[in-house]
């Protein structure tokens, strides 16, 4: 099984709806028990507290559940975890850089796997959770596409 681990700051917006959206897609694919996904913050200010409402509800909407799901922080036994440890933005990537060794290539960006160099947009600071929802859609099926393709 190949697991991944989605990373931003807090755990609370675009990294558990990147796992989500994720987990669902495979799971309608029949895809489950070939991937898996997990979330986790790069810091510790939101750890213990669920996913951010608006982004339960705009989940939910489209028929994905979050519950159960908590904040956490990543731990540096995840390189060993995980295959791939995906970054929402420029400044996840660089606190990731900073935290793991990469030394197995491990670490990208999401929307690297859609051909782009730009940010998930961040709807904690924008509150346009259309837009993020849409750049998380973007990358995890680009992500998709190629884990299905190597």
């Amino acid at each position: 099984m190949i697991k991944i681990l989605f990373v931003c700051h807090g755990n609370i917006c675009r990294s558990p709806m990147a796992e989500f959206v994720f987990n669902d897609i495979v799971a309608k694919k029949g895809l489950a028990g070939k991937y898996h996904a997990d979330s986790a913050a790069t810091s510790s200010e939101e750890i213990g507290n669920p996913v951010y409402p608006p982004v339960r509800q705009l989940l939910y909407s489209k028929g994905i559940s979050t519950k159960g799901k908590t904040s956490r922080r990543i731990r540096k036994d995840d390189y060993d975890q995980y295959d791939l440890i995906i970054g929402m933005d420029s400044a996840n990537m660089r606190n990731l850089r900073l935290f793991f060794d990469d030394k197995k290539g491990k670490l990208h960006s999401l929307l690297s796997y859609a051909g782009s160099s730009r940010d998930i947009s961040d709807p904690w600071y924008t509150d346009d959770f259309d837009t993020c929802y849409s750049d998380v859609l973007e990358g995890v099926t680009a992500l998709i596409k190629s884990l299905e393709n190597s």
